[in-house]
């Protein structure tokens, strides 16, 4: 269980990362990408009530790197993992920070779930969004988020026409060391 108090974590501390998938009528073509976080910084304040909670990270976009590419035709070179980042950059999130706040964050009696409500901001588009962080008895932090690019204006990248699109659904993953759980 984590105690009350301030609780910062940041990549020293485990993985932020975005999966992608890939859709159209050439996909076997693409890949399905992991792609790391590697700058970001989280703050989970934990009060004795949810009016005391609350969660905030924020992320420099220019940091992400692909990790991996599944599927495709053929594997994936540093090369081509340059250009995807680049893209990225460039031509999906634009350079732009990423920002969350909660608005809502409650936990379960056990200790062993977070659920989390809030708004992120990508690309200058706030939106609502909830998922819920768990705690396993090792310690370990973890949670996924799966979001749609086009709710917060980002086209999903196409190439071929449109016939390799990468996917409108992305998920976002964390997982923390969030230290040794406390006796109980």
């Amino acid at each position: 269980m984590l105690t009350q108090g301030t609780h910062t974590f940041g990549p020293d501390d485990g993985t932020l990362s975005v999966r992608t998938g890939r859709t159209g009528a050439a996909a076997k073509a693409g890949h399905d990408l992991l792609i790391a976080v590697t700058a970001w910084q989280a703050t989970l304040e934990l009060g004795t009530d949810a009016a005391q909670s609350s969660l905030e990270l924020q992320a420099d976009a220019a940091s992400l790197r692909v990790l991996e590419g599944t599927g495709g035709m053929q594997s994936l070179g540093d090369d081509d993992k340059a250009s995807i980042v680049k893209t990225i950059d460039d031509d999906v999130l634009k350079g732009a920070g990423i920002e969350f706040r909660s608005t809502d964050v409650r936990i379960a009696e056990d200790g062993a779930t977070i659920s989390v409500q809030g708004e992120l901001t990508l690309t200058g588009n706030t939106r609502p969004i909830a998922f819920d962080l768990h705690l396993g008895s090792d310690g370990k932090l973890g949670g996924r988020a799966v979001l749609k690019q086009t709710d917060w204006g980002i086209k999903p990248y196409s190439t071929l026409f449109g016939a390799l699109k990468v996917a409108d659904e992305v998920a976002v993953e964390v997982s923390l060391d969030a230290g040794p759980p406390a006796a109980g």
